[in-house]
């Protein structure tokens, strides 16, 4: 039975709004100009549907549809083809349609390819050809615009399964059909539909292999076919080496020998080494060779040639593949195509090619750290390990082992489903305690927060008895979880005393390595250091805090493992230490990329950012959290990237143009309230009420910060909100609610106290100074100065100058507020505040004193902007939209809205009105110039013709 009755067949278009902007240009251009546009993927991306989709959203005229004759031709000259197209543009424009054109025949593909030249934009032929990437753009195509299709990214293929199941998918379920069908649409349906109504919603286990050769040659359009049998090894070789590199390009080298083992008579075929030898034959089309290099077109033809290969000769290239590899040293590479060359009917022909042997070797090589393999690597190992072993105890050990490794890789879509297979099994609980501390570190970075907390609970009581060390690090990071929750109890619960805990790896072994035992005490004594003194903190007591926290962070300076670092750089954190902050979460990053651990690097970029943020040093935050931002991203962790969005959202309120701080905050607030992340949702509405306050929307600003920091049950993250107060007090008082403002001061008055942030002593003076009768105003304004010089950071202080500068101009007293306004507007301009920046102009403007750099009008302002700026300034200024900037000046819209931001902050505008009106006057002032300079020129002329 099929599952068909459970998957709809037509669903809507998951994530190309890319590529229909692109195609919907071509459409809304047509009534004036032609044009032309290929879109080229993979098999299974979408090319049909984007041309369907494009021909329904056609209203303007006819849409012709052209296709191949019965034996792949279109059998039209260019001639009689153009006469057509012009004949039918006559009235209306005309949209044309070609699909899967790289299935013409040769001379058909030369007529559309000459009649696409030979069309002129006054024609108003729109023609949108589609081709497959599994194989070379013929040349009649190569020359023409095109639109990529890709792979769909996590969260459009998971609305796609959704969309086409109605949801009705397990979730273990769900997890595996994701990662099976990396991001191809039409495979990821073809696979929901392969299921059964049970398998599907989890009842039954699903079939194995879950992509077998019948889908996968359904969705790819066949297997590649060619006459060549050495050809076809080719492709098969590469398809096979490619199993140990992820799919990506394998070493031609490799490929070569391989075939010579496999084929030892010289047969003529592609050349894939210098030396002698008979003619080269080409490489086929569905092959890249770059440099020494081979790779296919498309991941899924290589999919499809290895699966649909017979089974013997699949056998055949891995166990060629396995006699070069090993021959060369390459220890687990080897292994694992040996594993792969298993499975015949013929006896093994010793028994160290017995399963069971290979798959403990696989094992033991996967986990010896000193043969050099990237994470993905060893995953890929230990769950062949898995797949050949009959105990179940220790299956479940190695599917485990899998699931960690594929984490560290940063696939959490793999190690889902890696997780679900050993929890199938049978197992002791230091094995499933070890299951469930993989299961809650993915949640905990790709997931509810929540569902984490349990599982590293659990897996804290599975793990006490016979690893207690590990147990304690799961509980450490169940409190992490708890905290990034902001539920308080829950974390003061679970880093709450414990009995004491042995040191030694269990792993190891007390017999293991001397360095390994040492690691392993160093990494129990970080742990159990930061459990305590992270308590200790949240109980309010600094004095016993201090030390067990110092200790960690000492230990970063001398500690070399990522992990470790990080916990160095959140214990600096926690002690207000951003300059070890910044060390640890740099030395992090620096380590987890020298060990390829691609899980860990946006988490040290986190850090980082954070460390950057908290010393004031916005644009530095912003670098680090737009890598960390893209790092999480492709690693599959939206609850760390929902943090660098909290981050950029920060950066960007004092910097940048609303809507950029509004589109981080709805990215943020998305994540954050379907997976439960309290500390990112509280920093992102502090960024959304912080770009209200800059741009002088105290009301506003007033209204979202309340929730955060007031007493109730909204209030934002324990260990957060009270960095919102100056800001709310601010507000609050420019929106008259000094009660709410002076409610709040008790408590920061506490946390300024308590000495974890080095910048709230400055801010307490400036708060209680903007509550404060006129008479003891200006004592506080220059104690909260004084103390910005003790803790650094640019943008505070110039805050502190700013409210100082505005509250000495409104006592009329202009000389000392002219100094204090400028040295706030230096001190936005040097940290790039600057809708700040344009407040601090705003006041000095209304001292009568020029902004010190922007001379005394627009034309002088406008000779800030660089050229680009400057062009880009005059075209929004004439009402043109980013993207009709972008189009005008050749350039991407990101680039335009980059540079559109500065120079919004160059001038000190807050909207493309205040733009206009700002280059429109400048304008008017060249041309009065301009006309003044030509009387004069005139006049010279006049007077030197008289001479």
């Amino acid at each position: 039975m099929t599952g068909e009755t459970t998957v709809r067949t037509a669903v809507r278009i998951h994530g190309r709004s890319t590529q229909r902007k692109a195609l919907r240009a071509l459409l809304d251009a047509l009534p004036h100009h032609g044009g032309h546009l290929l879109v080229a993927g993979e098999p299974g991306l979408g090319r049909t549907t984007l041309l369907r989709w494009a021909a329904r959203s056609f209203r303007a005229g006819p849409v012709l549809h052209l296709g191949p004759g019965p034996d792949g031709g279109a059998h039209v000259t260019v001639e009689q083809l153009l006469d057509t197209l012009r004949a039918a543009s006559a009235a209306a424009p005309v949209l044309v349609c070609a699909d899967d054109a790289h299935l013409w025949d040769a001379p058909a593909r030369t007529a559309l390819g000459r009649a696409v030249r030979r069309l002129s934009t006054a024609d108003r032929v729109g023609l949108l050809l589609s081709v497959a990437s599994d194989r070379a753009v013929a040349p009649e195509f190569a020359r023409l615009p095109v639109v990529h299709l890709d792979p769909l990214a996590p969260s459009a293929a998971a609305a796609l399964l959704d969309d086409a199941t109605d949801g009705v998918a397990a979730p273990a379920v769900r997890e595996q059909l994701l990662a099976e069908a990396e991001g191809n649409p039409a495979l990821l349906v073809a696979l929901a539909r392969r299921l059964s109504p049970a398998e599907l919603r989890g009842h039954r286990p699903l079939p194995r292999p879950l992509a077998d050769a019948a889908v996968l040659a359904e969705v790819a359009g066949g297997a590649p076919s060619d006459p060549s049998a050495h050809a076809r090894d080719l492709l098969l070789t590469v398809a096979a080496a490619g199993q140990t590199e992820d799919g990506t390009d394998v070493d031609a080298g490799l490929v070569h020998d391989a075939l010579r083992r496999l084929r030892p008579e010289p047969v003529p075929g592609p050349r894939l080494d210098p030396g002698p030898g008979p003619r080269a034959e080409p490489v086929p089309e569905y092959l890249v060779l770059a440099g020494d290099r081979l790779r296919f077109r498309s991941p899924l033809v290589r999919r499809t040639v290895h699966a649909t290969a017979t089974p013997e000769r699949r056998r055949a290239v891995h166990r060629a593949l396995a006699e070069v590899l090993e021959t060369g040293g390459h220890r687990l590479t080897g292994l694992l195509h040996r594993s792969w060359s298993l499975g015949g009917p013929e006896p093994a022909p010793t028994s160290a090619d017995r399963p069971a042997a290979v798959a403990d070797r696989l094992a033991a090589v996967a986990a010896d750290g000193a043969v050099p393999a990237p994470h993905r690597l060893r995953a890929t190992a230990y769950a062949r390990a898995a797949e050949l072993t009959a105990d179940g105890a220790r299956r479940a050990e190695r599917y485990t082992a899998a699931a960690e490794q594929a984490l560290l890789a940063g696939r959490p879509d793999r190690a889902r489903p890696l997780l679900a297979a050993a929890r199938d099994s049978a197992a002791p609980a230091a094995v499933r305690g070890r299951a469930e501390w993989v299961r809650g570190v993915t949640e905990l970075r790709d997931g509810p927060v929540g569902d984490a907390h349990q599982s590293l609970l659990l897996a804290a009581s599975l793990l006490a008895a016979d690893a207690p060390a590990d147990a304690a690090a799961a509980a450490l990071a169940a409190a992490d979880a708890a905290w990034a929750a902001g539920d308080l109890s829950a974390c003061l619960a679970t880093l709450a005393p414990g009995p004491p805990h042995r040191t030694e790896n269990p792993a190891a072994g007390s017999d293991g390595p001397a360095d390994a035992r040492s690691a392993a005490a160093h990494s129990a004594a970080v742990v159990h250091d930061h459990r305590v003194g992270m308590r200790a903190l949240l109980e309010g007591r600094l004095d016993r805090a201090g030390a067990p926290l110092g200790q960690v962070v000492e230990r970063g300076r001398t500690e070399g493992r990522p992990e470790t670092l990080l916990r160095s750089a959140a214990a600096a954190l926690l002690l207000g230490d951003v300059d070890a902050a910044r060390r640890g979460g740099a030395r992090a990053l620096a380590a987890a990329r020298q060990l390829g651990s691609d899980t860990l690097v946006p988490q040290a970029l986190e850090y980082l950012a954070y460390a950057e943020l908290r010393a004031g040093r916005h644009p530095q935050a912003r670098t680090h959290a737009e890598e960390g931002l893209r790092t999480a991203l492709r690693t599959g962790q939206r609850n760390t990237a929902a943090h660098h969005r909290a981050v950029l959202a920060l950066a960007a309120s004092i910097e940048e143009e609303p809507d950029v701080v509004a589109r981080h905050v709805t990215a943020a607030l998305d994540t954050a309230r379907r997976h439960g992340l309290a500390q990112a949702a509280t920093l992102a509405q502090w960024a959304a009420a912080r770009a209200d306050l800059g741009r002088g929307r105290p009301f506003d600003a007033a209204d979202r910060l309340g929730l955060l920091v007031l007493p109730g049950p909204g209030r934002g993250h324990f260990a957060v909100w009270r960095l919102a107060v100056p800001c709310f007090v601010e507000a609050a008082v420019l929106a008259e609610r000094h009660e709410d403002a002076r409610e709040v001061l008790t408590d920061f008055a506490d946390w300024a106290a308590f000495g974890a942030d080095p910048q709230a002593a400055a801010q307490l003076a400036r708060c209680h100074a903007l509550l404060a009768p006129a008479e003891h105003a200006d004592a506080l304004y220059r104690r909260a100065l004084d103390r910005h010089d003790e803790a650094g950071g640019d943008f505070e202080r110039a805050r502190t100058a700013l409210l100082y500068g505005k509250w000495l101009r409104r006592r009329r007293r202009p000389r000392e507020a002219r100094g204090r306004l400028g040295t706030a507007l230096a001190g936005f301009e040097r940290c790039g505040a600057g809708v700040w920046a344009a407040q601090a102009r705003g006041e000095l403007r209304a001292l009568g004193a020029a902004p010190q750099g922007t001379g005394t009008g627009a034309p002088a302002r406008l000779g800030l902007l660089t050229p680009q700026q400057l062009r880009i300034a005059r075209h929004v200024a004439e009402g043109a939209t980013n993207r009709e900037v972008a189009l005008a000046l050749g350039v991407s819209t990101r680039t335009v809205d980059y540079h559109l931001r500065k120079v919004f902050a160059a001038l000190g505008v807050r909207s493309r009105l205040e733009l206009a009106r700002t280059v429109g006057e400048a304008e008017q002032a060249r041309e009065v110039r301009g006309a003044g300079e030509a009387r004069r020129a005139g006049s010279y002329e006049k007077t030197g013709a008289q001479h």
